[in-house]
């Protein structure tokens, strides 16, 4: 994977997480890719993921159900814009499947981009949050952006290398 992307990184509208995680690639992209994956390790704890439903192909559907601690649910509906096998996932919340536009109820869209380079036994892992104003990246932020995402990775690395 080169080191070049199609999108131009903005520091005021957008979030990252970058890390080198001990698990293979594959297995990342499995962890992204496979619902039951997913409800395993996509939300920090005590939240939990109760539903995942995965269409991979661009203007497929990336729904997650996310319950709280004290019984509320959060039904995200999202949009997959780019798949480049192993390589890159890329998702929007600010569209429905097959590239319907969708009403935000968290006050702010974004579009995710996760980015996987091979390392061999591990991966570069690199998750971007783009936001369309200064305002949206400071309340994903403030939200918890890089200790929820990076708990949600922690998570990952956890239930894959039961896998490797």
């Amino acid at each position: 994977m080169t080191k070049s992307t199609p999108w131009q990184l903005d520091p005021a509208l957008d979030l990252v997480l970058e890390r080198v995680v001990d698990v293979p690639r594959d297995l990342v992209w499995e962890a992204w890719t496979t619902p039951e994956h997913i409800k395993v390790w996509f939300t920090p704890r005590p939240w939990r993921t109760t539903h995942c439903e995965i269409d991979l192909r661009p203007g497929g559907m990336f729904r997650t159900v996310m319950q709280g601690p004290d019984g509320e649910a959060f039904d995200n509906n999202g949009c997959y814009l780019e798949i480049v096998p192993k390589q890159r996932l890329v998702w929007t919340d600010a569209l429905l499947p097959g590239w319907r536009p969708i009403k935000s109820g968290a006050g702010f869209n974004f579009t995710a981009i996760v980015a996987l380079e091979d390392l061999g036994r591990q991966t570069r892992y690199t998750a971007t949050a783009m936001h369309s104003d200064e305002s949206g990246r400071r309340q994903h932020e403030d939200m918890g952006f890089h200790s929820g995402w990076g708990a949600a990775l922690d998570q990952l690395v956890e239930h894959m290398k039961t896998r490797a």
